[in-house]
C-alpha cells in the first residue's frame, strides 16, 4: 500500500469515527444559536456558558477540516476542499455547517429509488428543507445585529422572518430593511439565494409538465394506433 492509499484509509477511519459525533454537534449548533438570539433575556451566566458551547462546536469544525486535509495525499488537497464546500466554508462561517445535516435526506426509502418521479420528489423537498434552513438562518442572523441599532425596523423574530420570507421570493415590500451593514451584507446573500431557489423550482416544474404532456401525448398516438377491439358478443 503507498502512502497516499494509506492517507485515505486513515481519512476515511476519522470521517467513520467522527461523522455521528458532528451531525449531532450540527444540529446542536443550530438549536443552542437559536436559543442565543431569540432569548435576549437569558441570564449572563447560562449566556456565557451557550457561547462557550457554539465555540467548542466550531472549533470541532475547524479541527475536523484541518486533519482531514492533512490526511489527504499532497496532490489531492485541493480537489478535497472543493468537492467538499460546505466542510470548508463551516471552518469560517459555522452557521453553514447545520445545512450538511440535509443530504441526508437520501436515506429515506422513497427517495433511493432511482426512477424520475423519486429523483424529482428528492429535488423538491431538498430544495425546500434547504430554502426554510437558509431563510430562518438569515433571519436569525439580521435580527442579532438589527435589533438593537438605532433606526432599526426589524426588531423581533417575526419581523425578521417576514423580512426574509420577502426578500427571498424576490417580493421586496419595502416595509422591513436592514441598516447595518452586515445586516445588508446578509440581505444580498439572502437575494442571491433566492433568484437560485426560483431558477431550481421553475426548472424542475417545467421539466414536471413536459413529462406529464410527453406520457399524455404517446398515451394519445398509442391509443389512436391500437383502437380498442370489440368482443364478438358486442358485435
Amino acid at each position: 500500500m503507498t502512502s497516499n492509499d494509506e492517507d485515505a484509509s486513515r481519512r476515511q477511519r476519522w470521517e467513520g469515527r467522527t461523522r455521528n459525533p458532528l451531525l449531532f454537534g450540527s444540529a446542536f449548533f443550530l438549536l443552542a444559536y437559536s436559543v442565543l438570539i431569540l432569548v435576549p433575556q437569558m441570564a449572563v451566566m447560562w449566556r456565557v456558558v451557550v457561547i462557550a458551547a457554539l465555540s467548542i462546536v466550531w472549533a470541532a469544525y475547524i479541527i475536523d477540516l484541518l486533519v482531514r486535509v492533512s490526511l489527504t495525499p499532497r496532490g489531492q488537497r485541493s480537489e478535497f476542499i472543493r468537492t467538499h464546500p460546505a466542510d470548508t466554508a463551516s471552518a469560517f462561517i459555522p452557521w453553514v455547517r447545520p445545512f450538511t445535516l440535509l443530504k441526508y435526506l437520501s436515506r429515506i426509502p422513497w427517495f433511493s429509488n432511482a426512477n424520475g418521479d423519486s429523483i424529482r420528489s428528492r429535488m423538491v423537498v431538498a430544495a425546500l428543507a434547504y430554502t426554510i434552513l437558509f431563510v430562518y438562518v438569515i433571519a436569525l442572523g439580521v435580527l442579532a445585529v438589527e435589533r438593537n441599532t438605532p433606526d432599526a425596523t426589524i426588531v423581533s423574530f417575526g419581523d425578521a422572518i417576514w423580512w426574509a420570507c420577502v426578500t427571498v421570493t424576490t417580493v421586496g415590500y419595502g416595509d422591513f430593511s436592514p441598516v447595518t451593514v452586515i445586516g445588508r451584507t446578509l440581505g444580498v446573500v439572502l437575494m442571491a439565494g433566492g433568484v437560485a431557489i426560483i431558477g431550481t423550482a421553475s426548472a424542475t416544474i417545467v421539466s414536471l409538465l413536459n413529462e406529464r404532456i410527453g406520457r399524455a401525448r404517446q398515451q394519445h398516438l398509442a391509443s389512436q394506433v391500437d383502437p380498442p377491439t370489440t368482443s364478438s358478443a358486442e358485435t
